[in-house]
């Protein structure tokens, strides 16, 4: 029985001296390891966050519906050209004239300016679609960017569509006044 108690003495020192020598190699952190995370902190810090073309894509969009919709720039500039109009128009032309220059000159305006807008709409939809193709490479833009650019661009295309058939009269044109 002495044997035994021997046995599982050593037995128990053993165990022990091997946890030991565990827990001091389990405590030690190998050199590669701590570059390895300064790196990956260093990469997600330089890499852009694409919030400047998820800003971009909203602002084309609603470019796009102000484009449809219009503008207080557009109101302004029509009724001051109303007004321009008026004033111009003499009390002895005739009532095609009047039209055109009271009514006729302002809806071209408000045309002008809505397509001013459809156009900026484009132009930044165009280039935040085409954004990721001159970044960084393997960086895949978001899906959502990429919906609200192209909502932006087919706005801008719809509100060019419709600016040109207002202002050449196609849509919407003055009454004739024979």
């Amino acid at each position: 029985m002495a044997t035994n108690a021997v046995d599982e003495t050593e037995a128990t020192k053993a165990t022990t001296d091997e946890k030991a020598v565990d827990t001091t190699k389990s405590d030690e952190v190998p050199e590669t390891e701590v570059p390895a995370a300064a790196d990956d902190a260093q990469t997600k810090e330089e890499a852009p966050s694409g919030v400047g073309q998820g800003a971009a894509a909203v602002v084309s969009a609603a470019l796009g519906v102000v484009s449809l919709t219009g503008s207080w720039i557009g109101t302004v500039a029509s009724a001051r050209q109303n007004l321009v109009g008026q004033l111009e128009t003499a009390q002895n032309a005739g009532v095609a004239q009047q039209i055109q220059a009271v009514y006729g000159d302002a809806w071209q305006t408000t045309a002008l300016w809505g397509g001013l807008f459809a156009l900026i709409a484009l132009i930044v939809g165009v280039v935040t679609l085409a954004r990721p193709a001159f970044g960084t490479p393997g960086r895949i833009q978001a899906p959502w960017i990429k919906s609200v650019a192209w909502a932006g661009v087919a706005l801008g295309v719809i509100g060019l569509f419709l600016a040109v058939l207002k202002y050449t009269g196609i849509l919407l044109g003055l009454p004739s006044a024979s």
